[in-house]
């Protein structure tokens, strides 16, 4: 969450365990009070915040207002809850090879690129065990009895002409692009703003950020047991007097959850198993240098758990990991400390 100039967010300290006891440096400039556009989009909030003063918030309303309209193009194009998407036409098609138009074809791309990153645990195949959690309303069904795992499907791609693509999968396979699919949409509306030396996306808690030297952009990590406190507030900069591109992502239970037999369900779902994750984790934010990446290495840390999320997020090189486990403890990776405020 950024602190927008009619919206304060309250600082709080990163509380609780933490995996190290480097201690931060004074920030070297205050943090950036933006104009923010904010509107609704791809079944959440969607808000663009340029650092504009107010000489400039004409101009800023207008280039917010044209990002928003061509991020609204690529959603309606990605999005599984209308018929008339690219991604519903093709999860629709019975056939196994399926040509797809290039923007679908460069989020696909990325879905895989994502599932190679985050060691298989972030998969856009997993449609059908997402919808089939989703309208549980018995006790656990017998493949979770019996132990019997499913997994993602192999599937692949072939170039076609102009950026398009042939789908090449198993027949009744269908995708679902979710946070894969809002992480690319903010990566690539930042470039939409290049314009603007320091910009945020924000695509429904994924962010890709771009920071000018000698700027700070603010940054709460919500908590999730109390709406309106924070875990944690990044500090984030651009180190060595050169532009930085930053990428921050949340995932969670909490959102998407509900109850079946007495045990708690989410919406994410563990491709080992084909089931929601058994996991401690109830929250994980990463910080890298995309929204895409630090999308899939969030999900992937709730789905590992937290003591192999962590080691996952260590070999993914992460510059940085605040995680709330199920017994309420904040933990954080060490290259993470010298990015928290006060």
């Amino acid at each position: 969450m950024i602190a927008e100039r009619d919206l304060r967010v309250p600082r709080a300290r990163l509380g609780g365990v933490t995996r190290a006891t480097v201690q931060r440096q004074a920030a070297a400039t205050d943090p950036i009070v933006p104009f923010s556009y904010a509107t609704t989009s791809m079944g959440g909030r969607l808000i663009v915040h340029l650092d504009a003063d107010a000489a400039r918030s004409e101009e800023a309303l207008g280039a917010a207002a044209a990002a928003v309209e061509r991020i609204e193009s690529w959603a309606a194009r990605l999005t599984r809850h209308s018929d008339a998407s690219d991604l519903s036409a093709l999860n629709a098609d019975p056939r196994d090879e399926v040509l797809v138009r290039p923007t679908l074809a460069a989020v696909l791309r990325a879905g895989r690129t994502a599932t190679s990153q985050s060691e298989g645990l972030a998969d856009i195949t997993l449609l059908d065990a997402r919808l089939a959690a989703e309208a549980l309303t018995v006790e656990r069904p017998a493949a979770e009895e019996d132990g019997v795992v499913s997994h993602a499907f192999d599937w692949s791609m072939a170039p076609g002409r102009l950026g398009s693509a042939i789908v090449r999968r198993p027949p009744g396979l269908r995708f679902d692009l979710g946070g894969i699919g809002k992480g690319w949409i903010a990566d690539r509306a930042l470039h939409l703003l290049a314009a603007w030396p320091s910009v945020v996306i924000d695509a429904d808690g994924d962010l890709a950020i771009r920071c000018a030297p000698g700027r700070t952009w603010e940054v709460a990590v919500e908590d999730p047991r109390t709406p309106g406190t924070s875990l944690a507030v990044l500090r984030l900069t651009a180190p060595d007097g050169l532009p930085a591109r930053w990428g921050v992502a949340t995932s969670g239970t909490s959102v998407h959850r509900w109850t079946v037999g007495g045990r708690p369900r989410h919406h994410l779902i563990d491709p080992r198993t084909g089931l929601p994750a058994v996991t401690d984790v109830a929250q994980a934010t990463v910080i890298t240098g995309s929204a895409l990446r630090a999308e899939a290495l969030a999900k992937a840390a709730i789905i590992a758990g937290s003591v192999q999320g962590f080691a996952l997020l260590e070999r993914a090189r992460v510059r940085g990991a605040v995680i709330l486990t199920e017994r309420g403890e904040t933990l954080a990776l060490p290259q993470t400390l010298p990015l928290l405020g006060n």
